[in-house]
């Protein structure tokens, strides 16, 4: 099982530093990074200078890009889970830009936490105006609470590699199951996939024996695509269809 995981984990890095291109921007290093937005574009950020060490941001692409689909980040309760999503990857909000700023020491780990939080702010926000009532994560912690399951909200961990994870709930372990970790992806794609696995794999070594992975994949305005299923299947997280989700109350409750 080891070489397994060193060999999956260093697929995914190699794949990472292939598709990853930088150039300069004026004043800047624009990074172009593999993972894609709603639009299909590739996430970009960008680099300076700042006192002896980097300022990373988005430039305020991922709010600004929000706001022109209509999904305004005006309102405190959105306000204040935006905040919250950032915190949890240590990302500043500047205007509307997402900022972190790194050391030549740490500047892998703070790319890494401003990538995942722009695809976490996406993702977290990504058709709620239009196509949902609420926010899917909302919608997941309250079927755990009305189906009595016991959980803990945003947990972050440190995987075998170095990098911090942040994953929505965790269910502790009891006398019949194992610790579960639950994601939420409100648009499942490709580029969710890869974060949300290479997450649980890089995580899940330092993690209890037998801790177990779920995704709860929004499914309730277009159908999955079974490349996403497969994949996470693959990498051993269970995908758990959102019209499907009382199929695993019980083991989820135990």
């Amino acid at each position: 099982m080891i070489t397994e995981i060193e060999r999956l984990l260093g697929q995914y890095a190699a794949w990472l530093q292939e598709k990853t291109s930088v150039r300069e921007v004026a004043d800047a290093v624009e990074i172009t990074t593999p993972y894609l937005d709603r639009h299909n574009d590739y996430l970009q950020i960008y680099v300076t200078r700042d006192n002896g060490g980097f300022r990373l941001t988005d430039d305020g692409y991922i709010i600004q890009d929000l706001d022109s689909s209509g999904c305004e980040m005006s309102s405190p309760k959105r306000r204040d889970l935006l905040r919250m999503t950032l915190n949890g990857f240590g990302i500043q909000l500047d205007g509307e830009a997402l900022v972190v700023r790194a050391s030549s020491d740490n500047f892998p780990l703070k790319k890494h936490n401003l990538v995942q939080a722009m695809l976490a702010v996406n993702d977290l926000f990504y058709l709620a105006v239009p196509l949902v009532s609420s926010l899917f994560l909302e919608d997941v912690g309250a079927w755990l609470r009305l189906r009595d399951i016991r959980f803990a909200p945003r947990v972050k961990f440190t995987g075998k590699t170095g990098f911090d994870h942040l994953f929505n709930f965790i269910i502790p372990a009891s006398r019949r199951q194992p610790e579960r970790i639950v994601q939420a992806i409100n648009h499942p794609n490709r580029d969710k996939t890869q974060s949300v696995a290479f997450a649980w794999i890089d995580t899940r070594e330092v993690r209890p024996e037998g801790s177990k992975a779920y995704a709860f994949l929004n499914d309730s305005s277009a159908a999955l695509n079974a490349g996403v299923v497969e994949a996470l299947r693959k990498y051993d997280v269970r995908p758990v269809p959102w019209t499907r989700r009382e199929e695993v109350a019980e083991e989820l409750a135990a």
